[in-house]
């Protein structure tokens, strides 16, 4: 006579098979890591220095979340300054091109029209930003090596991109502001975010200047 097995160890089995068999989604999903912590060093480095800038408080609240990558290097944080420029800016002209393309349903005619030269104004902005990110990317990269021509060179372009940027942003404000935008939702919300786009460009322009190219 066959003999059956106890049904202990059936249950064991089973339980095995059906553990083996999970699939991904349904297994438990690791812990994703703490975010980092700045440490003193480069929390105490960052106070410093945004409390060097027009806007100290935005600035500080805009960068300690890079604080670990940042640390004590002006490199990285004019990079780190240029990289939340460049996203807000973006961010901005994505905005404003959406308001264009759908249009404002009541919006007078000038406002409107000030509303799509915003849009360009922001757009050449943005690409400016972005232009800078990148350069100063490229310079931190380097590191040591990049001293000499190489540095004065990331640092003069840098300096030139944002410039342009603060006059296109500056040009943005000034003809919404002029064509009646206290009664205009959608020009009042553009505004709004070209002047927060001012401040990180200035934050990011300051922290450019302070990067030794000697």
């Amino acid at each position: 006579m066959a003999r059956h097995r106890p049904m202990t160890a059936v249950f064991f089995v089973f339980v095995v098979a059906l553990l083996s068999s999970a699939s991904p989604a349904t297994a438990k999903a690791t812990p994703a890591a703490p975010p980092c912590v700045a440490p003193p060093a480069a929390v105490a480095f960052l106070r410093a220095s945004c409390a060097s800038t027009l806007y100290r408080l935005t600035c500080y609240d805009a960068l300690i979340p890079s604080g670990c990558a940042i640390q004590t290097s002006t490199v990285k944080l004019a990079r780190a300054a240029a990289d939340v420029n460049a996203a807000s800016l973006k961010n901005l002209t994505a905005r404003a091109k959406e308001l264009v393309a759908h249009g404002v349903p009541g919006e007078a005619p000038a406002i409107a029209a000030e509303i799509r030269d915003c849009a360009s104004a922001s757009s050449s902005a943005s690409g400016h930003a972005k232009e800078t990110a990148a350069e100063l990317a490229r310079l931190d990269a380097m590191g040591d090596a990049a001293k000499g021509s190489q540095a004065r060179w990331a640092v003069s372009n840098a300096k030139t991109w944002l410039s342009a940027a603060m006059t296109n942003e500056a040009n943005c404000a000034d003809a919404l502001s002029s064509t009646g935008a206290a009664v205009s939702p959608a020009a009042r919300e553009l505004i709004a975010g070209v002047v927060m786009a001012k401040q990180y460009t200035s934050i990011a322009l300051s922290f450019v200047n302070t990067i030794p190219v000697s």
